[in-house]
């Protein structure tokens, strides 16, 4: 009864759009020579393009621009839109910040998700032709996963719908006009906060639907279950596809969701698909006969690839079309006639897009995507593609020295931060061979210092990407770019347990996580010092999350390093898989047993076992607000550096979570800022920054 009644309470309005105020402040005057060195305030003038959606006619890409706000102190979102003809670019009115762009079927509207300075996100729709914008809805939260409807008619979305909280008894009645403490907080779900959302709020995220010209919304999924995007109407626009874990157990084996139907009539699901493992990310194909999605058979590996599907509309004759390449599918949409889906892989630290026919045969169109962030190399990168095939993608083609562009076919349509990053020297990235020491090739490539002259050897920064089931690939990084300005090259690697090089080299790691990825770090610093470019006497390690545990291990492991700068780490495995966001993922897919059963295997596999060993001086980094390797990891692990009398120094992000550690620019510098000041304080006279 409470969700019906909200759902009649979630009223919209047409509320009209003020346009874009698009003036930047003007730089202050200065009779000083800039430098041509990429430094922190550069931060604040970086712009990535994301989330293309070209028009099913193919003629205009909306994309979203993410910018930095100087004043704010964050990154803004608007979303512009591009003649793919003309190459012309101009902005979609509205205040505040825009994103989630989603075409109309005809392609004569454009939703997305606008949410003005202060207010909740909304629905908002723009008509095309006349360039009027209407706020479709009044939410008390953001909507997401839309969908149009085939007749253009409707839009659906997934909302947290509010519950009520758990209550065990009750204080004394309040006495009128008194100031009394908040009252108790009852906690009783298995995972009761999440990463970058605190704790969580009592409710669960449903389905809605609602005029596209505005009206009341109608809430179309209920019960204490998660709904999860994307949304994809049958093409008579009467049933719904989703994903959803409805196990009564779900809160004990979360990764266990499956495909339903939806009857947007009456409400009533129907499940599609039914094993042991995670299926979504479903789309009903044009003509409505198939449906297309990602899952695999769930075998509690630390890695385990989604694979590409393709099921009858009623759950049927359900087979794998990708189960051969050995890579992890994203980003399901169908072909306009129903005989092929395109999909997003990364392949070897590249993130592709192909074609893939309902035999199973894959052809690349596209590769080089990125935009996967700013502060650190990781793989990335989106698209999306008209009726015809054209294909809108975000990618970089300079090499790794400018953030992802938009892109449509071959065709670069942006030159986002060409004005501030064209007046920069940047660090030249560059790949670097590496052999393990059991003779695999381990994927690696070196940032230069700018203006490096071949043969000169400078101080080296060893940076480990997290996960440990992500990858590094040759693009921009902020991080990265801010340590060669100061002198240092940087080395970034793609050891045993990085995705994109198959389902055998990522679990090489499985249940050994630390432990030979260590030796492939310490041959890709070899290599580098075999190349003629890094300084032997002056090495330095850092890295973030999985870079974190590895580099609170390497100190345990070799005194090589002169310092270390382990960001938001784990350091104690019992502690951190029953205290983080996702308690029952650790002790899961990373050891065989719970940490009651078989404590040794988690203490021997911990970095705080080897603190007896470290003489590195090493500073600890975390987010004061992350709930994923919490701040009580990176506390035990400075602690413990300080008994034993370690130099060390523990820093905090105020307010960042673990996803969202950089996304304050200021805090972003501040941060490369205080890691370069604790490894300059140990370089050698021979390494010190001129």
């Amino acid at each position: 009864m409470l969700r019906q009644t909200l759902a009649l309470l979630l009223l919209s309005t047409a509320v009209p759009v003020m346009a874009q105020n698009l003036a930047a402040p003007a730089p202050a005057a200065t009779t000083e020579q800039p430098s041509r060195l990429f430094g922190g305030a550069d931060l604040f003038g970086l712009e990535i393009a994301d989330s293309p959606q070209i028009s099913p006619d193919g003629a205009r890409v909306a994309y979203v621009r993410k910018s930095g706000d100087v004043m704010a102190d964050k990154m803004r979102s608007a979303i512009w839109l591009v003649d793919v003809k003309t190459g012309e670019q101009v902005p979609l009115a509205g205040a505040g910040s825009q994103f989630a762009p989603v075409w109309s079927p005809d392609g004569k509207r454009l939703a997305y998700v606008g949410a003005e300075e202060g207010g909740a996100p909304q629905l908002y729709v723009r008509w095309m032709d006349s360039g009027a914008t209407a706020r479709i809805t009044s939410l008390p939260d953001s909507p997401s996963s839309l969908a149009w409807s085939p007749d253009g008619k409707q839009i659906a979305y997934v909302m947290h719908v509010p519950g009520e909280p758990t209550k065990f008894g009750a204080a004394p009645a309040k006495p009128e006009g008194a100031k009394w403490a908040e009252p108790l907080e009852v906690i009783d779900r298995v995972t009761y906060r999440g990463d970058g959302g605190g704790y969580l709020k009592p409710g669960f995220d449903q389905v809605f639907i609602v005029a596209a010209d505005g009206g009341a919304p109608r809430q179309l999924t209920f019960g204490n279950f998660d709904v999860s995007g994307p949304l994809s109407f049958a093409p008579d626009g009467k049933t719904l596809v989703l994903a959803s874990n409805r196990r009564a157990d779900w809160e004990r084996e979360p990764n266990d969701s499956e495909v339903f139907a939806l009857d947007v009539a009456s409400g009533a699901l129907t499940q599609l698909t039914k094993r042991y493992g995670p299926d979504h990310g479903a789309v009903v194909s044009p003509d409505g006969s198939k449906i297309a999605y990602l899952g695999y058979d769930d075998t509690h590996q630390s890695y385990q690839a989604d694979v590409l599907y393709v099921m009858d509309r009623d759950g049927a004759n359900a087979k794998a079309l990708t189960a051969g390449l050995d890579r992890s599918i994203e980003d399901v949409q169908w072909a306009a006639d129903g005989r092929s889906v395109y999909v997003a892989f990364d392949d070897k630290a590249v993130r592709k897009v192909a074609r893939v026919d309902l035999a199973g045969k894959l052809t690349v169109l596209a590769e080089g995507l990125a935009g996967g962030g700013l502060d650190r190399p990781y793989t990335g990168g989106s698209f999306s593609v008209s009726k015809g095939g054209v294909i809108a993608w975000t990618g970089d083609m300079s090499g790794g020295v400018r953030p992802a562009n938009l892109f449509v076919g071959k065709r670069q349509m942006t030159q986002l931060g060409e004005t501030l990053l064209g007046g920069k020297t940047l660090g030249k990235v560059e790949p670097l061979d590496v052999t393990a020491s059991d003779g695999r090739k381990i994927g690696a490539w070196l940032v230069l210092p700018p203006g490096y002259q071949a043969g000169k050897r400078v101080p080296l920064i060893l940076e480990i990407h997290g996960g440990p089931h992500t990858a590094y690939g040759p693009v921009f990084s902020s991080d990265d770019q801010l340590y060669a300005a100061h002198g240092y090259a940087v080395l970034f690697t793609n050891p045993r347990g990085s995705t994109s090089y198959g389902s055998d080299f990522a679990n090489l790691i499985d249940k050994a996580y630390p432990g030979d990825d260590y030796t492939d770090l310490m041959s890709a610093v070899d290599a580098a010092i075999a190349k003629g470019v890094a300084d032997p006497d002056n090495l330095f390690v850092t890295g973030g999350s999985g870079g974190g545990v590895l580099t609170s291990w390497i100190v345990g492991k070799t005194d090589r390093f002169k310092a270390a700068a382990t960001q938001k780490p784990v350091i104690n495995w019992i502690s951190e898989a029953l205290t983080m966001d996702g308690t029952g993922f650790t002790s899961r897919y990373w050891f065989k047993k719970q940490p009651w059963e078989d404590p040794m295997s988690y203490w021997t596999r911990s970095p705080l076992s080897l603190v007896g060993n470290v003489k590195t001086p090493t500073m600890v980094v975390v987010g004061s607000e992350d709930f994923r390797t919490p701040v009580s990891e990176s506390e035990q692990y400075y602690a413990a550096l300080q008994i034993r009398g370690v130099p060390t120094a523990l820093v905090k992000v105020p307010g960042a979570s673990h996803g969202g550690f950089t996304a304050r620019p200021s805090q972003s510098a501040a941060k490369a800022s205080a890691i370069l000041a604790w490894f300059d304080k140990y370089r050698t006279e021979a390494g010190k920054a001129k």
